[in-house]
């Protein structure tokens, strides 16, 4: 027996089947017949009704596209590289090819073809193999739409099996197919869901895969080599196997010039020529393969799946359009930023990260790290959403801003020892201290306390404040998400260190916060996606039938716009030029408005800076993710220097936008002037000239001289017998001396030395 002879046997038992499986479809075609015409109609409107609806849908969706705000691609999701075309983007010649080696009599038949079905099985017998398609073009799409759209095992073997019932349900659906749709449409259909192999799925895909050309632009050799792929594309790929590869081109070259679609010198030149491939690779997939931005295509993805609620299959396979917030100049220049101050896969970590304010708009994510590979610079946990360390005085803020939100004076002055000991709050069962990082002036006011990022200062706000809960509640307000430690938490147990930052934080959580008060109070939570738009280019809607993206997520007055304000101008003054001890000064760019906060955490295991100007806000913090490392420095030095040389690009050259002025309510605090007192008789007489009935106020003898006290004994502030002290009447105002005229740049002059506690300006204990 030749080797040849078991295969044509196979094929001879696959013919007779074939001749039984004719029959069989040939008397399910003619039983409409049967009973006249109106078993005609009603047999028609029957095969409609039974097309699925993955065989009404226009086109197989394509690969998701992730577009950056310039519209430029960041990169695709996909399980199968399938890019859709039109008729018009395929060439001629390519549709020529396949229909003439798959299904010659295409433009005759109405999807079902006996004729050519026997006819293809007579030459596959000859030849021993497979040379022609047996299956019409329009059973071939059914099978491989059914296939591919399958959602269980059970529905993707049903669409395969080789059945007589598969067979005759095939059958109908095609003829169903073809009083549907155009015989161009049907063919573009088929040439969208084809596999060409090499992970190539429709033919604009193969066209790039293996030519680097678009399926318009397919010559005939190429048309030809593509047309003979889909029966095996394994055994002929011509990037695996070139010699299988021009045998199969030259098959269906063969055909072409048998139906004299072309000529006999086309034929012949090039079927001696080899196979010529000019291979493309395959488009990007997922955010390791992001052309920039990998860590902000993360938290894109992570978006997408946790905040919007698409499924990971509609993502993969649902031909989206995502578009997003990235700003390509701002990513790239952080990008350059980060390894400038620290070299790519440095132990330590720096992450900058930048948000719109009004908008939430996430701009730029850059870390001297590469996503999602195999190294030890490499980086799979998007770290600037991370709570690792905490951000050091950058909290500062937040106390700053519930002091102000009370009533207390940007001017309030405070005189402290250092260390600090504080009155309210425990280390344990003794008293939490706390000392300043070098040498501080013993009287300062909050302006320049917090410019200066004075320690000692910090813990007597918070005591005069009397707990923490306004600070985190304040910090929650402006976008602040305490995720390792809930804030219910911290403020059950008044933790005083939260001033300075010991919380885990978010690099993404302090841009945020921080661009609420460059939008003067209005809160936004920050997004990376404008629009998802579904295959057809409509809004992708949700189980409620409502776009998943239904625009900015902003709370206008999240907190009063004139302590947003009044803080932007004070913290101006750490970063812009002409403040002694200002702690920013790297971050400066000259010829802006700038402010800012910098941070540094217990033992240094971290910095921190965060800046910004009315129109961003980007955070910086330099840590080491796997373990506790002293980062070396202040939030001054690699904080500050890292968002100078990322926004120096950015902002240079654009027009200055200036901040709000400050609010000069919110400056003077809930304050009126009065006429010096120092004694309970002389303050109820200043007060009662006023027209206001005071409460209590007591001189307490057993205090040192000159010590007042409010209606709260433990709560007093000691002051010489010539400085007014804050004094509470019964209709909740607060009157305190009034502040000396500040200077041109808004800074006041220190007040006289008040001692250890609550000074001048300071509302009394409640």
């Amino acid at each position: 027996m030749s080797p040849a002879a078991p295969a044509r046997a196979r094929v001879l038992a696959k013919l007779a089947a074939t001749i039984v499986l004719a029959g069989a479809l040939l008397a399910a075609m003619m039983l409409p017949f049967i009973g006249g015409t109106g078993m005609v109609a009603r047999n028609s409107a029957s095969l409609l009704d039974a097309l699925p609806v993955e065989l009404t849908d226009e086109a197989p969706a394509g690969n998701t596209r992730v577009l950056a705000a310039d519209g430029s691609l960041i990169t695709n999701f996909y399980t199968n590289n399938r890019t859709p075309v039109t008729p018009e983007q395929v060439s001629d010649v390519m549709k020529r090819a396949l229909v003439d080696i798959e299904d010659s009599r295409f433009y005759e038949h109405n999807g079902l073809d006996v004729q050519g079905t026997l006819r293809a099985l007579v030459t596959n017998v000859a030849a021993g193999s497979v040379r022609e398609g047996g299956s019409t073009l329009t059973q071939q799409l059914v099978k491989q739409t059914l296939a591919e759209t399958a959602d269980t095992s059970e529905e993707r073997q049903a669409a395969t099996e080789e059945s007589l019932g598969r067979k005759l349900r095939e059958a109908r659906l095609a003829l169903a197919l073809e009083e549907t749709y155009s015989k161009d449409e049907i063919l573009t259909r088929y040439l969208n869901i084809a596999y060409f192999g090499q992970g190539a799925y429709g033919i604009q895909a193969a066209a790039q895969r293996y030519f680097s050309v678009n399926a318009a632009d397919l010559t005939l050799p190429q048309a030809a080599m593509l047309a003979g792929l889909v029966q095996s594309p394994a055994n002929d790929d011509p990037i695996a196997n070139p010699e299988n590869a021009q045998v199969r081109r030259n098959q269906v070259l063969q055909r072409m010039f048998d139906l004299e679609h072309i000529t006999e010198q086309e034929r012949a030149e090039i079927s001696a020529a080899p196979v010529e491939v000019a291979p493309g690779a395959p488009p990007a997939n997922g955010c390791i393969d992001a052309s920039i931005g990998g860590f902000f295509c993360a938290f894109v993805h992570q978006h997408l799946v946790q905040t919007l609620g698409i499924d990971e299959s509609t993502l993969q396979n649902g031909g989206l359009t995502i578009q997003t917030t990235l700003r390509p100049d701002m990513q790239a220049a952080g990008d350059q930023a980060v390894l400038d101050t620290l070299p790519m896969g440095d132990p330590l970590a720096a992450m900058y990260t930048a948000v719109e304010p009004g908008t939430g708009h996430v701009l730029a994510m850059s870390v001297n790290r590469r996503y999602g590979c195999d190294g030890p610079e490499c980086e799979s946990v998007v770290l600037n959403t991370a709570h690792s360390q905490g951000s050091g005085s950058t909290y500062k803020t937040f106390v700053a801003a519930a002091a102000l939100a009370e009533g207390y004076s940007q001017y309030y002055t405070l005189t402290t020892g250092n260390p600090y000991v504080s009155r309210v709050y425990k280390d344990g069962r003794a008293a939490y201290d706390v000392q300043n990082a070098g040498n501080y002036p013993g009287t300062l006011d909050m302006e320049r306390a917090l410019y200066m990022s004075s320690n000692t200062y910090f813990l007597a706000l918070e005591d005069a404040l009397g707990s923490v809960e306004k600070p985190v509640r304040m910090a929650e307000a402006m976008g602040m998400d305490f995720t390792s430690t809930p804030a219910d938490q911290i403020i059950d147990e008044n933790r005083g260190s939260f001033t300075f930052g010991a919380e885990p934080t978010s690099p993404l959580d302090l841009a945020e916060a921080y661009s609420t008060l460059a939008a003067n109070g209005t809160q936004c939570d920050p997004t990376p996606v404008t629009a998802v738009l579904d295959a057809e280019g409509q809004p992708l809607t949700g189980d409620d039938g409502q776009p998943v993206v239904r625009g900015d997520a902003c709370t206008p007055e999240a907190i009063p716009a004139g302590v947003a304000s009044t803080l932007n101008q004070m913290l101006r003054k750490d970063v812009e030029p002409g403040h002694p001890g200002q702690t920013g000064a790297r971050a400066y760019v000259p010829g802006h408005q700038i402010a800012g906060k910098t941070g540094t955490s217990q033992n240094n295991f971290s910095v921190a800076f965060v800046g910004y100007t009315p129109q961003y806000a980007a955070s910086v913090m330099v840590l080491n993710p796997k373990e506790n490392q002293n980062v070396g420095g202040f939030g001054g030095g690699k904080g500050a220097t890292i968002w100078h040389d990322a926004m120096a690009p950015v902002l240079t050259g654009q027009p200055v936008v200036p901040f709000a002025a400050a609010d000069p309510v919110i400056q003077n605090g809930n304050t009126r002037p009065v006429p010096a007192c120092s004694s309970v008789d002389e303050c109820r007489t200043a007060l009662e000239a006023a027209g206001l009935e005071s409460t209590v106020v007591q001189v307490d003898s057993d205090q040192p001289p000159g010590t007042l006290l409010g209606t709260d004994p433990g709560a007093g502030g000691r002051a010489t017998p010539e400085q007014v002290i804050a004094v509470q009447v019964s209709n909740g105002a607060r009157f305190t001396a009034p502040p000396a005229a500040p200077p041109a740049d808004g800074v006041a002059p220190p007040a006289a030395p008040p001692g250890d506690g609550a000074g001048v300006g300071a509302p009394p204990a409640n």
